[in-house]
């Protein structure tokens, strides 16, 4: 039986750098300059609840074509199991299926501490493939709003994983309750009125996404989301100042380069926010030693911000994955069976 792990959670880590591998943040990162069809973000937030915690978006196609991304998948020896999995069990290819998506991680009103996300993709799906593997897996199907509902459940998190094919080349994926949202706001639309409406109307999110830098993945959110689903070390989270929102974006290709914004509850944490962040900063550099290229990604570094709003730009050149690629062990060919040795050899 499929899990919530190798369902949502595989997918949702995609989009940390989907595919990368790099863990650059503790959430998501990404933002490209073609997303928009509107000028406050992706069309896809349209299927987003308004009361989503974090929302991120990632331009799949791009970031799996970049230098970055090719580089690592030549340098890491080993098989990325997760990207494998989720293709084997759902019949979606991260690679090649997917162009651009959207994530979003809920409040989750059943109790459970994992919470509830979901992802809308966009891109070219066999449908009929995916549900009869799911299906494989012990998977069932509802129908809901004349739409098909694929649905796993899961002993662990009382909404379940499902799947829903909203229109040719739009598929939902993620918790169960939150893709019936996502067909209620396809088929619908916002409607505050009936108790529903997309993210597009958190005006306070919103206004995040429209301060973010051009890039290829983006992520924003509130803090506290954040903090209480990054395993972040015990008490680290209450030593940080008082911050309510977040916000990375970045462009990924030769190299990353991003910015990471926090909004402080006032200008008091803001200044105490700036000079935690330049005593990592120095720590940082008194470690670099003489890697030139640690020291180049340090000196990229630029704090920034104003009045409540603190703000770190940064660069990782493209000599850091060059070294990574010249460190890492050598991939290693399965060795054949005894049957096959040649003898004497």
């Amino acid at each position: 039986m499929m899990t919530r792990t190798r369902y949502f959670v595989v997918a949702s880590l995609l989009v940390l750098g989907v595919g990368v591998g790099s863990g650059l943040v503790a959430y998501y990162v990404g933002f490209p300059a073609g997303a928009f069809t509107r000028g406050d973000g992706p069309d896809e937030l349209r299927f987003i609840p308004r009361d989503a915690t974090v929302v991120a978006y990632a331009d799949v196609a791009d970031v799996m074509a970049s230098e970055v991304r090719q580089k690592l998948h030549k340098a890491i020896p080993y098989e990325e199991n997760g990207q494998r999995e989720f293709q084997e069990q759902t019949g979606i290819n991260i690679e090649t299926d997917i162009d651009h998506l959207v994530a979003c991680l809920n409040p989750d009103t059943s109790g459970s501490k994992q919470g509830a996300g979901m992802i809308v993709a966009r891109g070219r799906f066999d449908e009929v493939k995916i549900e009869a593997l799911m299906r494989q897996h012990g998977a069932h199907v509802e129908d809901y709003r004349s739409k098909r509902l694929v649905v796993a459940d899961f002993s662990d998190h009382p909404t379940g994983f499902a799947v829903s094919f909203m229109e040719p080349g739009l598929v939902a994926v993620g918790s169960t309750n939150l893709v019936r949202t996502a067909i209620d706001l396809h088929q619908g639309g916002d409607n505050p009125q009936a108790g529903l409406a997309s993210v597009t109307r958190n005006e306070e999110l919103m206004n995040v996404v429209k301060t973010l830098e051009s890039g290829n993945v983006w992520a924003v959110g509130r803090f506290d989301a954040l903090a209480s689903h990054a395993n972040l070390p015990p008490g680290f989270a209450e030593r940080l100042p008082a911050i309510t929102w977040f916000s990375v974006s970045g462009h990924i290709n030769g190299g990353i380069r991003g910015v990471i914004r926090a909004e402080a509850r006032d200008d008091e944490a803001a200044n105490n926010l700036r000079d935690v962040i330049r005593g990592f900063m120095a720590l940082g550099k008194l470690q670099a030693g003489s890697n030139p290229q640690v020291q180049l990604m340090l000196q990229s570094l630029e704090l920034g911000g104003q009045n409540k709003t603190v703000a770190l730009s940064f660069v990782v050149p493209a000599e850091i994955f060059d070294a990574i690629s010249t460190m890492a062990p050598k991939k290693r060919l399965p060795e054949k069976p005894e049957a096959e040795k040649k003898p004497g050899l």
